[in-house]
């Protein structure tokens, strides 16, 4: 079950830079994560981006570093806690996510060809469990 995991994993990681490729976009899965997610949630903390991509601090930062260089994501204070940086997607990273999204679904639809909602839901819970079980020793 593990080598299967890690197996798909890297099948699903590779691609989604073959896709970003393809778009002549230049980010990567990790990338698109935090793209994502700043997409989906609008502005977050790095604690929050590192919690929801399950990346280490000093990870998400250099993510986060590489995404602020392409002027794809910039770091603000917080209005509410001075002390709180904020990551928020600018114009051109709205823009790049936008473009992304119908490929990635059609990426998203093909791999899931052939199954239902209820494998997809199985599927969904034996994960999760298994990542429950294996949390406490990481």
């Amino acid at each position: 079950v593990g080598f299967l995991l890690e197996s798909t994993t890297r099948v699903v990681k590779l691609s989604f830079t073959k896709l970003f490729k393809n778009l002549g976009i230049d980010i990567t899965p990790e990338q698109w994560v935090i793209l994502d997610a700043l997409y989906q949630k609008s502005d977050l903390t790095q604690n929050e981006l590192a919690v929801f991509a399950y990346k280490d601090a000093p990870t998400i930062s250099r993510i986060i570093d590489k995404l602020e260089d392409k002027k794809f994501v910039k770091r603000k204070a917080s209005v509410e806690d001075r002390r709180k940086t904020l990551v928020a997607l600018t114009k051109k990273g709205k823009t790049i996510t936008e473009t992304c999204y119908p490929e990635v679904y059609k990426l998203r639809e093909q791999s899931w060809k052939g199954l239902t909602d209820k494998d997809y839901e199985s599927l969904q819970k034996i994960l999760e469990k298994v990542f429950g079980n294996s949390d406490d020793y990481v």
